[in-house]
């Protein structure tokens, strides 16, 4: 008979791994991520790795609606999340690849423009899921802000919960 040793962590406080947060804004597979993050655990089978990755990004795609709508992030009680970290998930999925954001500035919001998402992930290097991310981040911000009275920076600060560098 093999004896086993199981640990069990149970409590209320969401953890974020930021470093798998950013592999999964990436886009990266579950397989891919796990072997980018394997070099930060010591004999740690890779299974148990993935079962992590897994779970980190089970709970973030159930994080992202409330990122879709940062305001109501702060108000679910789905997830407890510490303020920091709140800012860190909003700021992080609205960030911007400079190279992505170039070919999208300038073209209209359409999804026809957004079927072609295809080319400038091919062009830029970034991966596609990555630059819909970006395409349906700047899509949401202008239509929630173009008839708005004010500030643009101020409003998509104030709407958007973004950095006043970010908002530019």
């Amino acid at each position: 008979m093999v004896d086993s040793e199981v640990l069990v962590f149970v409590g209320n406080m969401t953890l974020i791994d930021k470093d798998v947060f950013r592999l999964w804004l990436e886009g990266k597979a579950v397989t891919e991520a796990s072997r980018l993050t394997s070099g930060k655990f010591v004999n740690v089978k890779l299974q148990y790795i993935i079962s992590d990755i897994e779970d980190n990004y089970r709970n973030f795609m159930a994080i992202e609606k409330y990122l879709r709508n940062p305001l109501s992030l702060s108000h679910q009680v789905m997830f407890q999340i510490p303020h920091k970290t709140q800012e860190f998930l909003i700021q992080e999925y609205y960030s911007l690849n400079s190279s992505v954001a170039r070919e999208i500035l300038g073209k209209k919001l359409s999804s026809r423009h957004r079927k072609d998402l295809d080319e400038v992930s091919e062009k830029t290097d970034v991966t596609l899921k990555s630059c819909r991310r970006q395409y349906d981040n700047f899509k949401r911000v202008f239509k929630a802000v173009e008839d708005m009275q004010g500030s643009m920076v101020k409003n998509i600060t104030d709407n958007f919960l973004l950095s006043k560098e970010l908002a530019k």
